[in-house]
Formats: C-alpha cells, sequence, structure tokens
C-alpha cells in the first residue's frame, strides 16, 4: 500500500520510537480488512519496535495502536490513508514514547481530567479539517487512562453514519452523545471537559504584560505582520480562535508564488512553525469581544480577559457568507454545507446543488461531481464569474447543469434532513423546487469584524475595515491587513504582503509616538 517514497519517510519517522508498541488489527475476508491488515503488516516490518497481531474489535476493519503490554486506547476504525496518515503516523510515536509539541501546561491538564471518557470521531479520508480533532483527541487518550478515542471513517461504516444521521464532519461522540462538530482545537476540546479551565486561562491572560505589537488573527496576514514586528526585536504577541485562518479550510493552493501546489493545513503549519521561531507569544482559543483606548490599546476577549498593546493590528480575515433563508440554520451539518472537500462522501450517489457560480463554487461543483451522482449549480446574477478555465471544466462534464438568475429562497427539509430547496428564476419570477439532498453554500466572504462595531475604528457598510497605504485604520496606534480590511483582492499572497505593510506601519507608528 505504501510506496517506496512514503515508506522511505515513515522509517524516519519511526525512528523515534523509543519504547515498543503494538498494532492490533480487527478483519475479516473483505477487500478493505486486506488492506488494512497489509497496511499494519507493513508498517511493523520498518522498526523492531512495533509488533503486530489480530485481535476481535467492534467495528471491522480497525487498527489500534498502544504501548506494548497495554490495553489498546486509540483506534482507527477504517484505513487511515489521505489526510489521516499523518493522525496514524503521530499516534504510532506517541504511542512509542515520543513527545507531543503541546505545552507543558496542557499536556498536564489532559492528565489531570477525571472521569471516563469514550470518544467516537466520524470523518472522511478528503477532510482536511479532521484531523486535527482526530489528533488532538488521540492524544488525549495516549495520555490518560480514562480516555478512548475511536476515529471512523464514515465511508466504510454507512449503517452507523445513517442511524447517527451524520452529514458533516468531523462529527465527535463522548460516551455516545454528540460532543461538537467541525474543526475543534485541542485547547477548545480540554476546555469543554475541564469547566474551570476557561476561567483559569483568562486570569492568566489579564496578567500579561503589554505587548509593543498585538495582532489579533492567526491567518496569512496575521503571520506576516507577526513575523515583520518581532524581527524589529519588539514584544510582539499574536491572539486567535485558531492558527491558520480560512487558509484551514483550503485544499489546494496553486497560486502561491513559487510553491507550484500546496495545500491549507500545510501551509498553516508551516506559518506557524515560522512564527514560533521569533519567540512571538501565540494566544489560541481566544476571540476578541472590542477594542478601546485606555492608558494604551487595550482589547477585550469574549473570555473576559483583556490584553494589551502599544499597537494593534487586526488581521481577522473573514469567513463564508450565508444564505440567510429559512431552513439554513436548522439544516446546517444535516444537508446545508459550506466545505464540499469535507462533507462531498456523504453524498455519494446523491443529487445536490451548489449555491455560487464563482471561483469555488464552480471548484465545488467540479469536485463534488466525481462524488455524487448529480450537481446543479445556481447562479444569482446572469453569467458565471468563475475562471473561464473553470467553466470550461465544468460544461464538459456530464453531471453538472448550472441555472443563471436564480435567487435561492428556502431550505427544506423533512425535520431531520435536507431534502430540496426554494429558489426563484429573477426573469420570469416564478418559484421553484430543486431535489437535492445537500446544498453546498458558496457565495464570498464576510469580514470578521463584528468586535469592532462602535469602536473608533472606521468600517465600510460591507463591514471591511478602512485602511491606508501603511495599513492604518482611523484609530491611532491600530492597523489591519487581510481580508478584513477594504484591499480590493482578497488572495493569501496579497494578505502576507499587507500583514507585512501593517507590521512596518505600526512599527513606524512606535518610533514616532517616541515611546
Amino acid at each position: 500500500m505504501l510506496d517506496a517514497n512514503l515508506k522511505k519517510q515513515l522509517d524516519t519517522y519511526l525512528q523515534n520510537i523509543v519504547s515498543p508498541i503494538e498494532i492490533s488489527v480487527s478483519g475479516d475476508d473483505s477487500p478493505k480488512s486486506k488492506e488494512l491488515l497489509e497496511l499494519a503488516a507493513e508498517i511493523s516490518g520498518l522498526s523492531g519496535n512495533i509488533s503486530l497481531k489480530e485481535a476481535a474489535a467492534g467495528r471491522t476493519p480497525s487498527m489500534s495502536v498502544a504501548p506494548a503490554g497495554q490495553a489498546p486506547r486509540v483506534s482507527f476504525a477504517g484505513i487511515p490513508m489521505g489526510h489521516e496518515f499523518t493522525s496514524l503516523v503521530l499516534a504510532l510515536l506517541q504511542a512509542g514514547g515520543h513527545p507531543s509539541k503541546a505545552s507543558p501546561e496542557l499536556l498536564e491538564q489532559i492528565r489531570n481530567l477525571e472521569g471516563q471518557f469514550h470518544f467516537e470521531t466520524y470523518i472522511s479520508l478528503s477532510c482536511q479539517n479532521c484531523p486535527d480533532v482526530v489528533q488532538a483527541l488521540n492524544l488525549m487518550a495516549t495520555l490518560n487512562p480514562n480516555i478512548s478515542h475511536v476515529m471512523i471513517d464514515g465511508a466504510l461504516f454507512q449503517d452507523e453514519v445513517n442511524q447517527r444521521q451524520v452529514m458533516a464532519v468531523p462529527a465527535v461522540y463522548l460516551n455516545g452523545e454528540h460532543f461538537g462538530q467541525g474543526r475543534m482545537s485541542l485547547e477548545e476540546i480540554i476546555g469543554k471537559l475541564d469547566t474551570g479551565a476557561a476561567e483559569r486561562k483568562a486570569a492568566a491572560l489579564d496578567e500579561k504584560a503589554p505587548y509593543d505589537v498585538l495582532i489579533v488573527g492567526g491567518g496569512p496576514a496575521g503571520a506576516a505582520a507577526a513575523i515583520y514586528a518581532a524581527r524589529k526585536g519588539i514584544r510582539t504577541g499574536l491572539v486567535a480562535e485558531r492558527f491558520g485562518g480560512q487558509v484551514m479550510d483550503t485544499v489546494g493552493i496553486e497560486n502561491f508564488i513559487s510553491v507550484p501546489y500546496t495545500e491549507g493545513p500545510k501551509l498553516a503549519a508551516s506559518l506557524e512553525q515560522h512564527v514560533r521561531e521569533y519567540g512571538v507569544d501565540i494566544i489560541t482559543d481566544q476571540r476578541a469581544a472590542g477594542i478601546r483606548r485606555g492608558e494604551l490599546i487595550e482589547l477585550p476577549l469574549a473570555s473576559g480577559a483583556t490584553l494589551r498593546g502599544r499597537a494593534v493590528i487586526l488581521a481577522t480575515g473573514a469567513r463564508w457568507r450565508e444564505l440567510k433563508v429559512p431552513g439554513e440554520a436548522e439544516y446546517r451539518t444535516r444537508g446545508v454545507a459550506y466545505c464540499p472537500h469535507c462533507d462531498g462522501p456523504f453524498f455519494k450517489g446523491k443529487r445536490v446543488a451548489v449555491v455560487g457560480g464563482g471561483n469555488s463554487g464552480i471548484e465545488a461543483a467540479i469536485d463534488l461531481a466525481g462524488i455524487v451522482e448529480h450537481v446543479t449549480v445556481l447562479e444569482f446574477a446572469d453569467s458565471l464569474r468563475a475562471d473561464e478555465v473553470l467553466q470550461r471544466k465544468a460544461r464538459s462534464m456530464g453531471n453538472i447543469d448550472i441555472i443563471m438568475n436564480a435567487q435561492t429562497t428556502a431550505v427544506l427539509g423533512d425535520g431531520s434532513k435536507v431534502t430540496g430547496m426554494q429558489y426563484t428564476d429573477r426573469v420570469s419570477g416564478e418559484s421553484k423546487r430543486l431535489e437535492v439532498a445537500g446544498i453546498f453554500v458558496q457565495i464570498g466572504l464576510v469580514p470578521n469584524t463584528e468586535f469592532l462595531q462602535g469602536s473608533e475604528v472606521e468600517l465600510t457598510r460591507f463591514g471591511e475595515v478602512v485602511i491606508d497605504a501603511r495599513g492604518a485604520t482611523s484609530m491611532a496606534g491600530v492597523f489591519a491587513a487581510g481580508d478584513a480590511t477594504t484591499v480590493p483582492y482578497k488572495q493569501i499572497i496579497i494578505s502576507m504582503g499587507a500583514g507585512a505593510t501593517a507590521a512596518l506601519g505600526a512599527f513606524d507608528h512606535l518610533i514616532r509616538a517616541g515611546s
């Protein structure tokens, strides 16, 4: 199953195993079971510290990883390839004694969790958001004997998926009950289990010394700003809900200059590593709740803490725009989706719709067409906005229909899942119904700037932060960069340049302020 190059890389990683581990495989005569057993055999053959055995489990095919002599607490129901291959490698290393890169405080918090926690995470192998959740829960299970976790490939366990009506991933269950949906960081998961954690963290953040430059947002703009600020030798902090921002939801990136192809999570990991090399104080799992001027510039957080800086750079990015029609909120994750790469596999053989005819919408339609029975694209305008090369590709595919002048008016369902949608023909005025099992919304972005309402920071009517050529806002000492601003083009490389500009502008401001 593993090609020569992947085997070579894996062999290098497995050199970090310091204590014996055991892989247990539960299989039958099915082709997938044979594939999994072959994978396990290849892995065990690469290290003398890995032994292999067959053992019955509740799900077949499945693979468990554990230190030798211990009952397994980390399992993979399915074949952990694709995006989940990294999760398997990390599970092997951690079971073999290789330390995690998480902070010592976080690791100790995991060890001290009390209670019995059995986690199940439904994933799709094409989901780029799922590995973060799987890896976080695997680490927790490795560190605490009261925690267990199993990754479940929804494509192989359709009966469970249908029974639990899983239509979006990652979907996490704790002790049989729904626990969470979508990307969750290790900090977020622990925070939900350790109810006093948020208060303790907020108190600790309140005690932090002021920063010379405080950056809000962990996407490409925020990362670039942090690097450029820290290189000036000034105290730099970065606060964000998660590092990587919207890039974490991007699969293929082919227009990042000098890099012919990369993927969002890989780029985000490289950005974080680069930022950490400069000693930037990175604070995640925190959301800005406002901005005000005190003796310094103050940034209240939703957790109740307040951070302070002599200068602040706003790089909060944007999020997917919602339809804002009846039924959308009710059926979110139950047929209404925003990530075709993550949730597309759950609609295999079904009819779906994509709302939006820009690059994102047509790319989504092309990707989905290889999985589902049929895709209907609905575009509000009288022409598509996608690049011509994408339009030609979509029109060449036999199972994609494109409807222009279509205004989506409602999402329809049976109470548990989407069954269709309504739209209005903007030319004739006629209301029409489309029978679909899934609706993928791809209609652009909304800036994450609600927390700035009522502040000194000027916003456009679209919610974008107004900036000048140096990234300065209307509030002295506050700069901004990236998709949350009035910069005309929302692209990764432009956000990075804007982040660097804002950092240099902030540094120049500090010099002129003379303090």
